[in-house]
């Protein structure tokens, strides 16, 4: 019968000599594998006497398992030491320049995005995200458009192929219809914003058929439009950052808002240039208003106790304000000259410590 201590001793210094996973499944093999060392003594058990086997047994079960562990232990240092080993060969510094002149940076819209992000953020928001592809009650009927607005057309909207239910699903107008889905699954308060891709029909300088929005949504007790307007001035103080932002509120309509009404921000159009904060012209730059009662039941909601506000605007559009690009098709052009002039370092993220641009 073999000597299970010296057994012991040499298989485990065999283990602790192993440089590598090569060679530690090669000691593994050799000893607990189908014709390894232990593995054969565990093949004798059969010719003892129970007395034997009972004591010999619970011997070479124990050794087994000892050195079963020994090697997991070995293998999980190698595996360790290898991925150092990997992690310091392939270290790359990111603040070196790019071989052959191919340098990446942050697209105009979402430098702009992150922006508006950061800014709402700041100002107690959540981020709140939803499909693109929607169905016509989240999209439209939740919203309290009227079966026949101009939006369900074709000509507007792009809808699916219609399913056998009659059901046509459709990508989203708008990211109102992640309000919805918020509001009917969450008690208010409510208080966030809904970033994302939006689609319609349209193309030209200052429309495209893909487009990003921003929209927010805050739904609570006793909320009224003086809180819509010190909200939306207070973003755009701080996300143009200048104080000197002026503003003004146009009545319009909209399905799911009542009050609604477009913001005007006063700037200057002279010399080829928006400037933000002085002249005197007007730039629509976005849409809100008062929940609208019927969008409030519609999700749930008792009108009479809750009220809320919603606003939705343009990222591109607003990134085409600040940072002066005179067409808004350029975005979507891949042109590496254009994001090279109008590109961010991708080290620079918007935060209330550094600034946002």
């Amino acid at each position: 019968m073999t000597d299970l201590n010296t057994l012991e001793t040499d298989v485990l210094a065999q283990v602790a000599a192993a440089g590598d996973l090569q060679a530690l499944d090669a000691v593994r093999v050799a000893a607990v594998g189908k014709t390894g060392s232990i593995s054969g003594l565990l093949k004798t058990l059969g010719s003892m006497s129970p007395d034997e086997r009972k004591t010999q047994g619970a011997a070479i079960n124990a050794l087994r398992d000892k050195v079963g562990e020994a090697i997991a232990a070995k293998k999980a240092a190698l595996e360790a030491a290898e991925l150092d080993a990997r992690l310091a060969s392939e270290t790359l510094d990111l603040s070196l320049p790019a071989p052959h002149r191919r340098k990446g940076s942050v697209h105009p819209t979402m430098q702009t995005m992150d922006e508006i992000v950061a800014v709402f953020a700041e100002m107690g928001f959540a981020v709140a995200e939803g499909p693109d592809i929607e169905d016509d009650f989240h999209n439209f009927t939740a919203l309290n458009f009227p079966e026949k607005h101009p939006a369900r057309e074709m000509h507007d909207t792009f809808f699916f192929n219609t399913k056998e239910t009659g059901e046509r699903m459709l990508l989203r107008t708008h990211t109102s219809p992640v309000q919805v889905r918020t509001m009917v699954s969450q008690k208010p308060p409510i208080r966030i914003i809904a970033p994302g891709r939006t689609y319609r029909v349209d193309n030209d300088a200052t429309h495209t058929p893909v487009f990003h929005q921003v929209e927010g949504l805050v739904i609570d007790k006793g909320v009224h439009m003086g809180h819509l307007k010190w909200t939306l001035e207070t973003f755009l103080a701080r996300f143009f950052e200048t104080d000197a932002v002026t503003t003004q509120f146009r009545p319009h309509h909209f399905p799911f808002t009542e009050p609604s009404a477009e913001m005007d921000v006063q700037c200057d159009r002279s010399g080829g240039e928006i400037k933000i904060g002085q002249g005197t012209s007007w730039l629509e730059i976005l849409g809100c208003g008062m929940v609208h009662p019927n969008v409030l039941r519609a999700c749930g909601i008792d009108p009479d106790e809750y009220q809320g506000f919603a606003f939705g605007m343009g990222v591109d559009r607003l990134g085409m304000l600040k940072y002066g690009m005179p067409d808004l098709r350029d975005m979507w052009s891949s042109d590496v000259r254009w994001l090279s002039h109008y590109g961010f370092s991708a080290f620079a993220a918007p935060n209330p410590a550094s600034g946002l641009s």
